[in-house]
């Protein structure tokens, strides 16, 4: 593997049970369980390891009605990853499920958008339905780390390392980012909540908690595509197909750690 190529893997920490008419923003005909599964990921290759986002504890899942599969650290840990030797986390966003645990990872730098350190402690905040997701004692510990020097800002498009960027999308908050990472099969885009699910982005419907609609349209029409070879290379944020889609790191992990890496796979069932 080169400098500059990456494993991935998608660690799935935990799970709510949900209807798909909960799911998208909207009057949908459509009805049926569409549960969602919640992650962390891992890129690494020989000389540095991101940890992409860093999931919610059990104070929270109790507080939201959420269950707890595999504790964030445990599916770090199977990966080879020790949260307190990371020295680079990038936080998509900065809701509940992706930006808690961040005193696991004592000594890293977190890459964030300025734009959603903006929305997140500024007056979109006095919307109940914008600030419900959003956990004041996780922006106080961001504001901490600000003062710090823990925090980097990143820019609207930006290589933070050789093979990995990070891009502006907005949408479902407003400094939702994506990154794009570079394997040895091409580049992968890990899209975080800039799409839930795969239904997201093959019926243009956009999930139930979104700032602003027509940006998160627009991406799923162009943004997103734009930055990889294939639609096949954008992984969602929360599909438990990603699960199936992607071969198990190691048959011990099955259910619970992919490796996207190795690249997607249609299954049999689906031919």
């Amino acid at each position: 593997m080169n400098d500059d190529t990456y494993d991935v893997h998608a660690i799935r920490y935990g799970r709510v049970d949900r209807t798909a008419a909960e799911n998208f923003l909207g009057p949908c005909a459509c009805d049926g369980p569409m549960p969602m599964d919640y992650f962390v990921w891992v890129v690494a290759n020989r000389q540095r390891t991101v940890v992409v986002d860093t999931g919610f504890g059990p104070d929270q899942a109790r507080l939201r009605g959420r269950t707890i599969t595999r504790p964030v650290p445990d599916g770090l840990r199977a990966v080879g990853v020790d949260p307190s030797e990371v020295d680079d986390v990038v936080l998509t966003h900065l809701h509940y499920d992706h930006a808690g645990n961040l005193g696991l990872f004592d000594h890293a730098t977190f890459h964030v958008q300025e734009r959603e350190v903006h929305f997140a402690v500024g007056p979109a905040m006095t919307d109940p339905g914008r600030s419900s997701a959003y956990v004041p004692d996780d922006l106080a510990a961001l504001v901490h780390l600000v003062h710090g020097r823990r925090v980097h800002f990143c820019g609207p498009d930006e290589e933070l390392f050789p093979g990995i960027s990070v891009h502006l999308v907005g949408g479902h908050t407003a400094g939702t980012q994506v990154i794009r990472v570079r394997t040895a099969g091409g580049p992968l885009l890990l899209a975080s909540d800039a799409a839930h699910f795969y239904a997201n982005m093959q019926q243009r419907r956009v999930f139930a908690v979104t700032h602003d609609p027509e940006q998160l349209l627009d991406a799923y029409a162009r943004r997103l595509p734009g930055l990889v070879d294939s639609p096949e290379d954008i992984v969602p944020g929360h599909d438990p197909l990603v699960l199936h889609h992607y071969p198990t790191a190691k048959p011990h992990l099955d259910g619970w750690v992919a490796q996207l890496s190795a690249g997607f796979r249609v299954r049999s069932d689906e031919r």
